[in-house]
């Protein structure tokens, strides 16, 4: 029996194979919709990185400058000490 013949069954057919087209379609713009949403948390996520590693590169240059300063008053006070 051939399933493309112009019996009832063909429309039957057809149909299932319309709601599968359907049900694909659908998929697809689900994963459509979520590689969106991905791209979007991607983009997020490098711009937050970013802004973190110059805040890390900020806080590491301040650490820098607030050691020579402990150090230079530590030599101070030694020099101090020693005059005394």
């Amino acid at each position: 029996m051939n399933p493309f013949s112009s019996t009832g069954s063909t429309g039957s057919a057809r149909a299932s194979v319309d709601q599968e087209l359907k049900q694909l379609e659908r998929r697809v713009d689900e994963l459509v919709a979520l590689v969106s949403q991905l791209q979007e948390e991607n983009r997020a996520l490098r711009q937050r990185q970013d802004s973190m590693m110059t805040e890390r590169a900020t806080l590491l240059q301040k650490n820098e400058q607030v050691r020579a300063r402990v150090e230079a008053m530590i030599g101070r006070l030694k020099a101090m000490e020693h005059n005394a």
